[in-house]
Formats: C-alpha cells, sequence, structure tokens
C-alpha cells in the first residue's frame, strides 16, 4: 500500500469520455474521484464564465482534487487536472492564465503516476459548455493536448475505442501503475 494514492490524470479535449470514464474507474477500483470543477462553476454561475473567473477556478480544481485524494487508498481518479485549465484558459481567454495558475499546473503535472489522455474517437457530444464541435477543431485540440504531455515527458496512454474497449484499456493502464508498470 502506498502512502498516498496514486494520481491518475483523465485528461484530453472536449466530449472525450472523461467524466464517465473517472466515475466508471472509481467505481471498479473503488476508490474516489474529483470532478471537474469548472462544470460546477459552470452550473453555479448560470454558464458564464470571464477571465475574471480563471484563477477561482483552478483553486476549486485543486480542492477538488485534494478532497478525493483524501479519502483515496491506493488511487484516485481525478477528471481533469490543471494543465488543462491553463490549457482551456489560452484557448478561450488568450494571455490571461495567470502566472501562478501555470507555475502551479506545471509541478502538479509531475504528481500523477500517469495520464490517461482520451481520444477523439467519440462522436462529439453537444453541450453549452463545450466549444469545438468541428472534426478540424477537435483535431487540432486533439494534437495540443498530445503535445502538452510529450513536451513535458509526462507518462500516458491513449484511450481509445468505444465504451467498453476504452473502459478495458484504462483498466490496463491503471492496473499497470499498481503493479509497478
Amino acid at each position: 500500500m502506498t502512502a498516498h494514492p496514486l494520481r491518475v490524470a483523465i485528461f484530453g479535449p472536449e466530449s472525450t469520455g472523461k467524466s464517465q470514464l473517472a466515475e466508471s474507474l472509481a467505481a471498479h477500483f473503488n476508490e474516489p474521484w474529483s470532478a471537474e470543477y469548472v462544470r460546477e462553476f459552470w452550473d453555479r454561475h448560470s454558464g458564464i464564465v470571464t477571465a475574471a473567473d480563471l484563477e477561482t477556478i483552478a483553486r476549486g480544481q485543486i480542492v477538488n482534487e485534494e478532497e478525493a485524494v483524501a479519502r483515496g487508498r491506493r488511487l484516485v481518479f481525478c477528471d481533469t487536472e490543471l494543465l488543462t485549465n491553463v490549457l482551456w484558459a489560452d484557448l478561450l481567454f488568450p494571455g490571461k492564465c495567470s502566472d501562478w495558475v501555470r507555475e502551479v499546473a506545471e509541478v502538479r503535472s509531475h504528481d500523477y503516476a500517469i495520464y490517461l489522455l482520451c481520444l477523439t474517437d467519440l462522436p462529439f457530444q453537444p453541450d453549452p459548455q463545450r466549444s469545438f464541435p468541428d472534426e478540424k477543431d477537435r483535431a487540432a485540440c486533439m494534437r495540443l493536448w498530445r503535445k502538452t504531455l510529450e513536451d513535458r515527458g509526462l507518462r500516458y496512454v491513449e484511450i481509445a475505442g468505444d465504451g467498453e474497449a476504452r473502459f478495458k484499456r484504462a483498466c490496463a493502464a491503471v492496473e499497470s501503475i499498481l503493479n509497478g508498470g
């Protein structure tokens, strides 16, 4: 048993099944998961998010994750993390992401045992919170998310396929880190 639970980041562009995967993995491994804070923020603020909210959203993401870590034994599944906050800040509010959020995102990115990079091979599910439904934009986002991991040398496994194939691939990646792989 580890002193602190291993953090598993569920990572990828919008509409790639991250939330469902985080919940399913948490149930399968009987461990906690942390929700994506920006969705809570969006709902509480009637869908209005501005550049002035970016730091509040980052702090909320950290709180959600740390609360889940406090409940974890072996693992905690993180439905997104701060690198994703930075990516979205740069896409939607260029130049508005604060230095402290960037710095904390960089440091925290190395706290994850593995990133599960969810690919854009699922059909896009419309949602008022989503911004890039067209295939060209989804492909560009996919390249950006993958490059973010590669530029930092972060360990990741690509998660693709339909529901069951996606879940099995994710489970295998998690089992691998539990077994020291």
